[in-house]
């Protein structure tokens, strides 16, 4: 392969790889062979390094530690039965990367960057990715400020490294959500559609009393009214009612999820009533004691396609159709595998081969 940037590259003496049962592994806890780095310099993005996975060399005073400067992307790639390894949508993970850097204050990933870097990488810890039916690499790029001194001001130092970790299902079971009305996750003019490590920081105590509960996450609300609906802690949300698929529109609040927007053009490419727009509480629990909410679920990265069984409301519990009768949702969960997978055609070329 021809690059169009300089990448060194440093590989392990001796895989880690037969340590390990990749289709028995915790999430976000086992590191592949290698890692990505490419630091921010005088300007410029200097070459980038394939170097074994180990600690990084960081002063306890650098910016994305006191002041916040820390973005990430979640993204996967998937083998196929003939061992072939591919990256799903990775030009959208860039573009909302780079679109968080931009509202950040910190200098955007160049696209070949990137792409060349990101596909090195995984080409060389192509062993690592599962071939189990729900396995999957999970792969971490972020970018941290990396100047060292305590004074509130835009970095002019920056490292962008991408990990990778052997993946399986992230909700092994379908999940009890609860409305959050106390706190809020993001208010207009914030940072809430970018993926900052801060929204993260602050969604963790109300997720803690949530779970105190009997939940295992939280459906956001507005900050304005707590009102209507925006996302759930780790995925989009979405709802099917009246044979409509609905989801609360995306605004300056909510997270532009790649599998959210995988999910809506599966939606139209199949004819199925799909409205983006302000969901209500009340609009929901109407439709539920109705029985016109068939299906609510999440959708995210980590998550794939979360059912979600049952909402907790103030002093009120509800518990919703079982997955078994949930068509829509099933079928796009067995679409997205079956396309990632390479065990049905991709009709809108979303597979990029490494």
């Amino acid at each position: 392969m021809v690059r169009s940037i300089p990448i060194e590259i440093q590989p392990v003496a001796k895989s880690r790889v037969s340590e390990y049962d990749l289709t028995h592994v915790p999430f976000g806890k086992c590191f592949s062979d290698h890692m990505l780095v490419a630091e921010y310099v005088n300007g410029a993005w200097q070459k980038a390094q394939i170097l074994p996975y180990q600690d990084q060399p960081l002063s306890y005073a650098i910016s994305a530690l006191h002041y916040g400067q820390a973005i990430f992307e979640g993204m996967k790639a998937y083998k196929n039965a003939s061992g072939q390894v591919s990256l799903f949508r990775p030009l959208e993970n860039l573009k909302r990367l780079n679109t968080g850097a931009v509202r950040m204050a910190m200098p955007e990933v160049p696209e070949d960057l990137f792409m060349e870097g990101l596909c090195e990488l995984i080409r060389l810890d192509q062993q690592w990715v599962p071939d189990s039916e729900f396995g999957s690499l999970y792969i971490r790029p972020f970018l941290i400020a990396t100047d060292e001194a305590i004074g509130v001001k835009i970095s002019d130092t920056y490292k962008f490294i991408i990990l990778t970790c052997p993946a399986g299902k992230y909700y092994a079971d379908p999940i009890k959500v609860w409305i959050e009305t106390s706190y809020f996750r993001a208010v207009h003019g914030g940072v809430g559609f970018v993926k900052a490590a801060g929204n993260y920081g602050r969604s963790l105590y109300p997720t803690k009393l949530a779970e105190a509960r009997g939940y295992k996450q939280v459906l956001w609300t507005d900050s304005e009214t707590h009102s209507y609906f925006e996302e759930s802690g780790t995925m989009n949300v979405m709802f099917v009612i009246d044979g409509k698929l609905i989801t609360p529109a995306l605004s300056d609040t909510i997270l532009d999820g790649i599998t959210r927007k995988s999910v809506l053009q599966l939606a139209r490419h199949w004819n199925m009533p799909v409205e983006e727009r302000k969901v209500s509480i009340q609009e929901v629990l109407e439709a539920i004691s109705k029985g016109t909410l068939t299906e609510v679920f999440g959708c995210g990265t980590a998550a794939t396609i979360a059912q979600i069984i049952g909402i907790g409301y103030k002093t009120d519990y509800y518990e919703l159709k079982p997955v078994a009768e949930r068509t829509f949702s099933t079928k796009v969960d067995e679409t997205l595998r079956k396309i990632r997978k390479g065990l049905m055609p991709d009709p809108f070329d979303w597979m990029l081969p490494v």
